[in-house]
């Protein structure tokens, strides 16, 4: 096998549960190879540069293994590997988003039906 699918490879890669949520994702323009937008019917070889969103994060990975099949998490870990720059990248954004909640509120407990109407009461003023 010298070429698969973009959507194939990211499903088999574990990106993605599911074949048509990263068939979604593709078609969204979020994904991309070399640089460029893709189709989910775009074929993909050994040695590209793909870039997907994953959660919070966008991985760029280089393409090391094609597999049209979804393989065990292992062995999926084997079909690509991730670039310094990404890895970087990702690690100073998690890193900002811990920062960030350290600001958000974390009350004590849950409001009681009373709290919960004065903060509706406070929001729509």
């Amino acid at each position: 096998m010298d070429a698969v699918r973009i959507d194939k490879w990211l499903w088999a890669a574990r990106f993605y549960k599911t074949r048509s949520l990263a068939r979604q994702v593709v078609q969204a323009g979020k994904v991309s190879v070399d640089g460029q937008r893709c189709k989910p019917s775009k074929t993909i070889t050994i040695g590209q540069i793909v870039k997907a969103p994953r959660g919070h994060d966008i991985y760029e990975v280089e393409v090391l293994g094609l597999s049209e099949n979804r393989l065990s998490a292992p062995l999926a870990q084997e079909l690509y590997r991730e670039t310094a720059d990404s890895i970087a990248r990702r690690e100073k954004e998690a890193e900002l988003r811990k920062m960030n909640a350290l600001y958000n509120p974390h009350p004590d407990h849950k409001p009681d039906k009373k709290e919960r109407r004065e903060l509706i009461k406070f929001k729509n003023r």
